[in-house]
């Protein structure tokens, strides 16, 4: 009599893996795509709000094709990360910034000595990436990438959307103080700790970033970030659209700042906030070439809206 053959490991849960330990009791897991040259640069993925690392394994796997390693994490209570959304405290931004990050990093520089990490952020995980980088940007960050991240502002949304973006955006920020978190629909499909969406939905509220609990003037360190940033913005997506990205990119005028809003011309077909990663094969290379070698993906430049 045969046993049942064990269950087969996912390409992604096959991945090189180191834990990461935080405060509280909270923990990481980081897949590593590591280059043979120990000089490569190299890249941390963030995720977007309830979304798990596993999802961007097709852009991990075309920067680490374009000649960089590569590291993905998932955020506090996502993913791999534990313990889960209902087993610990509520928290904000301010942890996922000051907190996790820090150690996150730490980890991502033991793994590859003397390096200074490029991080590449997808929404909330752009959002995390820059204040993170605007905060130590003396510190051991080399640039930061951004994609489908904008200010969700609620005037920064075309006039149209005014009405939706305030009503729906405080619903869910007032449901998360309420509920004590947010259990997904209507944007957001997934589970989210509630300070991290009254944070969210109060910065929509004032366009300024004012995690609870934090005593840094995040306003104006972004204001005062010297560092490479690649601003990636598609014209499909409707939860960061362009009008968004580039509010965001005028509150960082001392970034050495290069933007993308990327078009059909762009040999992209998948455009939305999510589907992109479908296209990974061409916004991968383009990402790299930049980090390599600050080449600006096509078009050269785009003026930030008025």
């Amino acid at each position: 009599m045969t046993g049942s053959a064990p269950p087969r490991r996912s390409e992604f849960s096959s991945l090189e893996s180191l834990r990461v330990d935080s405060v509280g009791g909270v923990s990481f897991v980081l897949r590593v795509l590591a280059q043979d040259d120990p000089g490569a640069p190299v890249v941390l993925i963030l995720p977007a709000m309830a979304l798990k690392a596993k999802f961007y394994l097709p852009i991990a796997r075309a920067l680490h094709a374009s000649g960089l390693s590569v590291v993905t994490t998932d955020l506090r209570a996502q993913g791999e990360s534990t313990p889960g959304l209902h087993e610990q405290p509520t928290f904000g931004y301010r942890e996922l910034i000051e907190v996790d990050l820090p150690r996150v990093l730490a980890a991502v520089r033991t793994r590859f000595p003397g390096s200074r990490p490029y991080l590449f952020g997808h929404s909330l995980g752009g959002q995390i990436a820059l204040l993170h980088a605007a905060a130590a940007q003396d510190g051991p960050i080399a640039g930061v990438c951004v994609i489908g991240t904008g200010t969700v502002y609620w005037k920064a949304f075309g006039f149209r959307r005014w009405a939706e973006a305030l009503v729906k955006i405080q619903t869910i920020g007032l449901v998360a103080r309420v509920r004590g978190y947010w259990p997904g629909g209507m944007l957001i499909g997934g589970a989210m700790p509630g300070r991290v969406m009254t944070d969210w939905a109060r910065h929509s509220r004032t366009s300024r970033y004012r995690p609870a609990g934090t005593t840094r003037d995040y306003d104006r360190l972004l204001a005062d970030l010297d560092l490479p940033v690649l601003a990636i913005s598609l014209d499909d997506d409707r939860l960061g659209p362009k009008s968004n990205v580039d509010f965001l990119c005028r509150r960082m005028p001392r970034a050495r700042l290069d933007r993308w809003h990327i078009t059909a011309s762009a040999g992209v077909a998948h455009r939305d906030h999510f589907a992109w990663t479908r296209d990974a094969a061409v916004i991968g290379p383009a990402v790299a070439a930049w980090i390599r070698d600050r080449r600006r993906p096509a078009p050269v430049a785009i003026p930030l809206a008025p």
